[in-house]
């Protein structure tokens, strides 16, 4: 069963550093958001470590953290940590490029092993997580729109320029709409399920990784990754749907309604 996560953490934090004169913050929050470490953003502890206790209840027990050149601020806080329920490991992205540039980044971390990937600022529920780990193969987590627009913090209006995933009659992955059309949505089946970036991949993503052009915003990009290997690899991913609720911290108007989500949450790493 799956006991390896790899989780993106290198990005620059471009929409977090932006002042939101609006935003309820701590001084502590407040440093921490003009930083752009997202990651280490003050709830009770730093925001990771909600999402890590998460994949530890999921059963997840080694996690590589996929940083910037710069990033010593992750390495300092959870390099004492490592031999608790999780171990930790690190790769670097020398610069952005995307998403499969990061998730490339960690291959020898990942060598022929299956693996959970998923976004460091987003908080998931520990169910769907648990459920990747125990497929027989490659998924994703399609998670039903409804949920989140009922349980996270995350405004309808970013929910809908979310991707969304179509799945087969036997339920694995047949497409990945990006930025889709609301007349496209409507003409969906229900429920309508939203990419989170919450994967199970065997080791040939990364062939995938290496193999794809950058999108057109200059970037390789994990759906597109995703893409070539059912493509050209046979590679077939299978979907658990989930109705739980993530939580996104992409902006210092995130901050406040995260920290009141998870008020009270126990964190076990």
């Amino acid at each position: 069963m799956v006991n390896k996560a790899v989780l993106l953490a290198a990005g620059e934090g471009n929409r977090m550093r932006r002042s939101d004169p609006g935003a309820r913050l701590s001084t502590a929050q407040a440093a921490a958001a003009e930083s752009g470490v997202k990651a280490l953003i003050p709830i009770d502890g730093p925001f990771l470590d909600y999402v890590l206790t998460s994949l530890a209840d999921a059963g997840c027990q080694r996690v590589c953290l996929v940083v910037g050149p710069d990033h010593n601020a992750l390495r300092d806080h959870y390099t004492p940590l490592s031999g608790g329920r999780l171990e930790f490991h690190f790769a670097v992205q020398p610069a952005p490029l995307g998403t499969a540039d990061a998730l490339a980044a960690a291959a020898d971390f990942v060598g022929e092993e299956h693996f959970l990937l998923i976004n460091s600022d987003n908080y998931y529920p520990a169910e769907p997580l648990r459920q990747l780990r125990e497929l027989d193969g490659p998924g994703t987590v399609g998670f039903e729109r409804g949920g989140l627009l009922e349980g996270s913090n995350i405004p309808a209006e970013r929910i809908s320029r979310y991707a969304i995933i179509q799945q087969d009659a036997d339920g694995y992955l047949q497409n990945i709409i990006e930025k889709p059309d609301p007349a496209v949505i409507d003409a969906l089946p229900r429920p309508h399920l939203v990419s989170m970036n919450c994967w199970r991949f065997g080791p040939e993503i990364m062939t995938a990784c290496r193999a794809i052009e950058k999108s057109p915003r200059g970037e390789f990009e994990i759906p597109e990754a995703v893409s070539y290997s059912m493509r050209e690899l046979g590679q077939r991913y299978q979907v658990v749907t989930s109705s739980g609720a993530v939580l996104d911290l992409s902006c210092q108007a995130d901050i406040a309604p995260v920290t009141q989500r998870l008020a009270g949450t126990e964190v076990n790493l």
